[in-house]
């Protein structure tokens, strides 16, 4: 893929998850493609695993936003610079929703292939992510 081409389907994988849709997010990865996140229980393996991840995130975090800073791209490999923010409203990671926003940075590393990704790393602080919804608790330094 060109570097054109490789921003334009990241502008199309970004469009999706504002429009919410599971479907087509999941359908930008490969069929065996492995995701290694502290959502996904460390790591998802194929592409029904991949739309649970994504599902469990929107679920627990409907009004989910995520504001993305500008691809770094290296030949087939991007590294995307997010903030997300949403608020617990469906429940997190199978908790009762405690109705904390949470607000939080992550890295987002994509390996592609053939113009899908064959292996994506989600890299964030899961744990300052916990405490802010409440699931930790945790006294101020």
């Amino acid at each position: 893929m060109t570097r054109s081409e490789i921003s334009d389907m990241i502008a199309r994988f970004q469009d999706s998850w504002n429009r919410r849709d599971v479907g087509a997010l999941a359908a930008f990865h490969t069929e065996d493609c492995v995701v290694d996140s502290p959502v996904a229980g460390g790591q998802a393996r194929g592409r029904e695993a991949i739309a649970r991840s994504y599902e469990v995130f929107l679920h627990a975090f409907p009004d989910l936003t995520i504001k993305y800073e500008a691809p770094l791209i290296d030949g087939h490999r991007v590294v995307q610079i997010a903030r997300i923010s949403g608020t617990d409203r469906g429940g997190f990671m199978g908790l009762q929703p405690t109705g904390r926003f949470v607000d939080f940075p992550c890295v987002l590393i994509y390996d592609l292939e053939n113009g899908l990704i064959v292996r994506e790393r989600r890299i964030y602080d899961f744990t300052g992510m916990a405490v802010q919804v409440g699931a930790i608790k945790a006294k101020p330094v």
